[in-house]
């Protein structure tokens, strides 16, 4: 350590080569916002040398290019990506995002602490450093089945690991303004610090109560009023754009100069597909320029401000003395990676080839007892629930309507584009069956299905036909989880994900095309929105509002409590 420190500050003061030069480049100065010309020099995982010539044991000719700090994506899940830890550094460092807070919140609500521990031991082999918030809420709420329970005993053996930084989101804000005894354990044993928030559509004296819980940031704002309210309470945004939720647009204008050390960027979930059809951070940056955004404003939110949120001093800037998170561009405009620098290490295909191998967990975890058609009736009455989609948001509308019956059953009516939807508990712990109605899919006949169900990732099944979610079900189970198209009784596409029903054991480039004949098949089904997979593993999530389904029946969230028939 001492000679490591002696070699940074002779390679920066010149009276030594630099383990690397970057020569000829400008960086872009997130204090001034101006582009800065001279040499960057590197020693080992640190910067130590810019605005001046410097003399390198490798030199590296960026004449013409941008040089700017790593992305920091400030919350995900990376089991999103259907991919695990190694194949998710393999799909984004090299677009630049250098560093990821991850929440293994869905692997844990499958697995408890063996989900947490291998995603600990993925984390200290990944070439981005991929930084661990310990999951909050397993399960997230009382109002379902999750495969495990992880109370604050459970928690405290991995705080001082590392990779760890603090306390995932805080997604029971009912539990936190209630002063749930669990909630309470948790949150006090976080005092003092970091604790991720999650608080959508909370504002007012009940979200003055949330903050004065220690609780930070939050990347479930969707309006701009909303954002601003919650800064001028002290949290930090992140603001977020994954293949469901979509909030970048409705947040433009809050990221401005004078917000930018206030909010961060995130992607939360976003699949291989979406990664390479459009991009990551990167997609964002490029996105929110486009739009008008200052440069200044959306770098500062995509590296110095999301690492100074979360307490990771040592990066975030072009400058000496901090880690050499580098991303070489071809402008600020385009945001498009050239080359990529990880803690000083240029990222290769034989960088990631360095890494030792983690053994999978989970599998066979889909564990699913005989379902019929008779365990999806919904008995027949006057006006239903009915969950109505929102594109591009989890938030949820609860409907009323009325609906076909048919030999005292309520049915579907696809003219109106009301279909049915059922969660089959999958952790082999109660067998529930919880059938209801959702509208906006636009299915005209068929199901599509998954495992992938937050936050306790139950089967969650969206169609037309009871005997096809039936196929539907039974063929997850066959697979050990993941998303499959069914019509007319035959399996028309599929995705297996073994890993926990959640993640894949093929590579990411695989994962990506297989996703393409699936959303094909979705579609073939009259499937209406862009990422309709994603959106089903959303309804059950009974901690955005309005109206969710979880394996113990229909919830109304806006009241934490189950429909009223």
């Amino acid at each position: 350590m001492a000679s490591d420190l002696r070699r940074r500050i002779d390679q920066g003061s010149g009276n030594e080569r630099a383990d690397i030069v970057l020569k000829g480049g400008r960086f872009f100065d997130l204090v001034s916002g101006e582009l800065v010309a001279g040499d960057l020099a590197i020693c080992g995982d640190r910067i130590v040398g810019t605005c001046d010539c410097y003399a390198g044991k490798t030199e590296i000719d960026v004449s013409g290019q941008v040089l700017v700090p790593g992305f920091i994506d400030t919350h995900l899940h990376i089991e999103s990506s259907m991919v695990t830890p190694f194949e998710f550094d393999r799909c984004v460092l090299p677009r630049g995002v250098t560093t990821a807070i991850c929440d293994p919140h869905e692997i844990a609500n499958v697995l408890g602490a063996t989900g947490i521990r291998y995603f600990l031991d993925c984390s200290e082999q990944t070439i981005m450093d991929v930084r661990v918030q310990l999951p909050s809420c397993v399960p997230a709420t009382h109002l379902e089945t999750s495969g495990a329970k992880l109370d604050i005993d459970e928690l405290l053996p991995f705080r001082s690991h590392p990779k760890v930084i603090g306390l995932a989101e805080f997604m029971n804000y009912p539990g936190v303004l209630a002063k749930d005894p669990t909630c309470m354990a948790k949150l006090e044993a976080f005092q003092g610090g970091h604790i991720d928030g999650h608080a959508p559509l909370l504002r007012g004296k009940p979200l003055n109560g949330y903050l004065a819980a220690g609780i930070r940031t939050d990347h479930e704002t969707t309006t701009a009023e909303e954002a601003r309210e919650k800064l001028t309470k002290g949290m930090h945004i992140l603001v977020r754009e994954g293949s469901v939720s979509k909030d970048l647009d409705s947040l433009i204008p809050i990221i401005t100069e004078r917000y930018s050390p206030f909010i961060a960027l995130c992607t939360d979930d976003r699949n291989p597909l979406d990664i390479a059809e459009h991009g990551h951070l990167d997609y964002m940056i490029r996105h929110a320029v486009s739009k008008g955004v200052e440069p200044l404003a959306i770098y500062r939110a995509a590296s110095i401000s999301g690492a100074r949120a979360f307490g990771l001093k040592d990066r975030g800037l072009i400058a000496p003395g901090w880690r050499a998170d580098v991303v070489v561009l071809d402008s600020l405009e385009s945001c498009r990676a050239q080359m990529v620098f990880s803690a000083g290490r240029l990222v290769t295909p034989e960088l990631f080839g360095s890494r030792k191998p983690v053994e999978p967990v989970g599998r066979r975890s889909v564990k699913v007892g005989p379902i019929g058609v008779s365990d999806l009736a919904v008995p027949s009455s006057q006006e239903a629930s009915v969950i109505g989609i929102m594109p591009g948001k989890i938030i949820t509308e609860h409907l009323r309507m009325k609906l076909p019956q048919a030999d005292g059953r309520t049915t579907v009516d696809t003219v109106r584009d009301v279909v049915k939807v059922a969660v089959v508990e999958r952790h082999g712990r109660n067998g529930h069956v919880s059938p209801g109605f959702v509208k906006g899919f636009g299915l005209k006949r068929g199901v599509i299905a998954s495992t992938v169900g937050h936050d306790s990732h139950n089967i969650c099944a969206v169609g037309v036909d009871d005997a096809d979610m039936v196929v539907a079900i039974n063929r997850l189970a066959e697979i050990e989880g993941g998303f499959v198209v069914v019509a007319d009784g035959e399996v028309l596409a599929e995705i297996a994900l073994p890993i926990a029903g959640l993640m894949s054991l093929d590579s990411y480039d695989t994962v990506r095309d297989r996703l393409r004949p699936l959303r094909a098949a979705a579609k073939e089904l009259g499937s209406t929105l862009e990422e309709p997979f994603l959106q089903i593993a959303f309804l059950p999530l009974p901690v955005i509002p309005h109206l969710k389904i979880t394996d113990r029946g229909m919830v109304d969230v806006d009241r934490f409590d189950f429909v009223e028939a």
